[in-house]
């Protein structure tokens, strides 16, 4: 939920905290968004008041992103499928009242665009003309949500991409009103920026911007106007080490493609590149490929699903940048260690800072292990709709890491934001002759606990040995959990009098988890790694309690041997 709508719908008073931790700079521009939100609503503002737009479009940007094709038929039929949820018919049509509020953005951003194109032929064409004709028709006043900035830059960068599929084949008439349509939501998003949006939805609304100034006719205030904005984003977005801001495998993404196609809009317009957007590109790529598994899809940490392995790789071809070998990113808080097949993906870093974490996780210090292609422990994932599910899955349980009396390391508030959490993380790499160490600590649990979380973590150089060591300091008689969650496809059991588990991956391969300091045992846990789709899975879990000021469990992965013939 965006900030202004998260104020406006359930009071000020919940979101205090969150306001009173924003940066000066951010805070004043919610403030002002929220202020001016009033005349907005005036039937005097008239925001999507449709005038006369002389001349044809200018520039039709590139769209190379491929479309569901099953899922544009089905939009064809009237069954829209968003955010997990489908609703066949919905009525009102724009605003159905059993909607999740992701479903809402996914319907008004207007990126299925693309799955229609992707299912072909006059129908599909046909039915992107009457769905655009009827938003026109139907929102040419000011509300929060469809006008809400991100979703205006969505909805603005689809139908330009889309242009060729359904806006030149209209009619006259059709024609002039979407480009009417179009030009009075980039009117309103010039006036509006930098609104109530930060992130990833600043840059997503900067492209919608870009795309309005380079297409339309007389767009060239609103190019200058999204490209010195973009300037501004981009220092305070991408880190130093090319890492968004969010600290978010799937925003890392999402970001990366918005800024790509930004840069082939300005290349096919003939406009020189900016030099800090080419550089953000070249930077942001390796992280991208820092995030990625054996099977080419995304690591599960902060608001992350999946994601197809040959998505991410069209985003780095698209790139174009020359992606060397990346292990870590520190000033983005991740690591990467890979010894033979193995491969070991750790979150090392503090959480997003405030204007940043509206897509944050609790799970400082969890990590993630795949061995080849297939995964072994995971965290839990991402639900993108569901309430209930998303929270569940931020929670630090939802994560293989070490949690103290079944409490978040960092706070998650009301409005989706993090409150307290660790402020001090630290990580310290080392390697030798192929052997990889890492040694981190966070004190996420020091202001109410007392305790602080070391980790050890020891990769061979065979790849066929994960050593770790979880160790709380401070307070005593307090309990703890560490959680091992693991893939579905992963077959687990406990053997040897309980002492240890044995893991089975779908190829065949075996893995022997011990453990001394704590008592292990086997728990249900679900997977949310596919975007709403929620498969049972299981987690090992060693438990016990804090004594003396202290508590240290040792814990070792090794491949099992294979049996011979």
């Amino acid at each position: 939920m965006a900030w202004g709508e998260a104020v406006q719908g359930s009071g000020f008073r919940p979101h205090l905290r969150s306001l009173q931790r924003l940066p000066a700079a951010l805070l004043l521009q919610r403030l002002s968004y929220l202020i001016k939100t009033p005349f907005y609503r005036s039937p005097l503002y008239g925001a999507g008041r449709l005038r006369s737009e002389p001349g044809a479009i200018r520039l039709t940007p590139p769209d190379p992103w491929p479309g569901n094709a099953t899922r544009g038929a089905s939009i064809v039929q009237g069954d829209f499928t968003f955010a997990g949820q489908s609703i066949q018919a919905p009525s009102p049509l724009w605003a159905p009242a059993d909607a999740h509020r992701r479903w809402l953005e996914e319907l008004h951003g207007f990126e299925w665009l693309r799955d229609l194109r992707a299912a072909g032929g006059d129908a599909a064409r046909r039915r992107a003309r009457e769905l655009a004709a009827d938003w026109v028709e139907a929102h040419q006043r000011w509300s929060p949500l469809p006008w809400r900035p991100d979703l205006i830059g969505s909805r603005l960068a689809a139908w330009f991409g889309q242009h060729d599929f359904f806006w030149a084949s209209g009619d006259a008439e059709f024609q002039n009103r979407i480009a009417a349509s179009a030009a009075a939501q980039a009117r309103h998003l010039a006036r509006a920026l930098p609104g109530g949006v930060s992130g990833s939805e600043a840059i997503r609304s900067i492209k919608g911007l870009v795309f309005a100034g380079l297409a339309l006719p007389r767009g060239e205030p609103w190019a200058l106007r999204g490209l010195d904005l973009l300037k501004r984003e981009l220092r305070r977005q991408i880190l130093p080490d090319g890492g968004h801001a969010e600290r978010s495998p799937g925003a890392q993404l999402s970001v990366l493609r918005d800024l790509i196609d930004i840069r082939a809009a300005l290349v096919a317009a003939e406009r020189e590149v900016p030099s800090d957007l080419q550089i953000a590109i070249d930077g942001m790529a390796p992280v991208l490929r820092l995030f990625q598994h054996g099977d080419g899809g995304l690591a599960l940490f902060n608001d992350t699903a999946q994601e197809e392995g040959w998505l991410v790789d069209l985003a780095l071809t698209r790139a174009g940048a020359r992606i060397k070998p990346l292990n870590q990113a520190p000033q983005t808080g991740f690591q990467r260690l890979v010894a033979g097949r193995t491969l070991v993906l750790v979150d090392a870093g503090r959480p997003p800072r405030p204007g940043f974490d509206a897509h944050a996780h609790a799970g400082t210090l969890s990590f993630e292990m795949s061995v080849g292609r297939e995964r072994m422990i995971v965290n839990c994932g991402a639900h993108p709709g569901d309430a209930e599910w998303r929270t569940a899955q931020r929670l630090t349980a939802a994560h293989s890491t070490l949690v103290v009396e079944d409490t978040n390391s960092s706070e998650i508030m009301p409005d989706g934001t993090l409150g307290h959490g660790p402020t001090v993380v630290l990580c310290r790499r080392q390697e030798v002759d192929g052997n990889l160490w890492l040694e981190l600590s966070h004190d996420g649990y020091q202001q109410r606990f007392g305790l602080v979380h070391h980790r050890r973590l020891y990769l061979a150089a065979t790849g066929e040995e994960l050593r770790g060591e979880d160790r709380l300091t401070g307070g005593a008689g307090r309990a703890f959990a560490i959680r091992f969650h693991l893939h579905p496809q992963v077959q687990v059991s406990i053997v040897q009098s309980a002492s240890s588990v044995l893991l089975k991956l779908p190829g065949g391969a075996g893995w022997r988890l011990r453990c001394s300091g704590g008592a292990i045992a086997l728990e249900p846990s679900v997977y949310l790694g596919r975007a709403a789709e929620a498969r049972r899975t299981q987690q090992i879990v060693i438990s016990g309690t804090v004594e003396a000021g202290e508590a240290v469990v040792k814990w070792g992965l090794r491949r099992e041997a294979k049996p011979k013939a």
